[in-house]
């Protein structure tokens, strides 16, 4: 199953740095999310976009995960070529990641 299927995201940037939030559509998947999407995963996925750290952060309460992606906007939105220099695009290109389907029975 894609990602899509259980979150959505956010995205936000700082200079050469992109925020992207992976929020769990039903808290119960958000073990299953934790376990699924890992800071090197993420950035495997990503691939030429992120050429510097990828940095997870866990929001339990919110049942959501924050990446934040270093080195991802070429630059930087006034300094980068990119049509998408604002990095919204990569949001949707994560989604895309193909994950294994949570248990039925959602986190213990």
């Amino acid at each position: 199953m894609r990602l899509r299927e259980i979150a959505h995201s956010r995205t936000g940037d700082k200079g050469n740095t992109l925020n992207v939030s992976v929020i769990c559509r039903e808290p119960g998947h958000f073990g299953h999310l934790r376990a699924e999407l890992t800071a090197e995963r993420v950035k495997a996925w990503l691939g030429e976009i992120v050429r510097g750290d990828v940095i997870r952060y866990e929001l339990p309460k919110l049942a959501a995960l924050n990446f934040v992606l270093q080195k991802a906007l070429g630059g930087g939105v006034t300094r980068s070529l990119a049509l998408d220099a604002h990095g919204k695009s990569v949001s949707s290109a994560l989604l895309g990641l193909e994950i294994s389907e949570p248990d039925p029975a959602g986190d213990k």
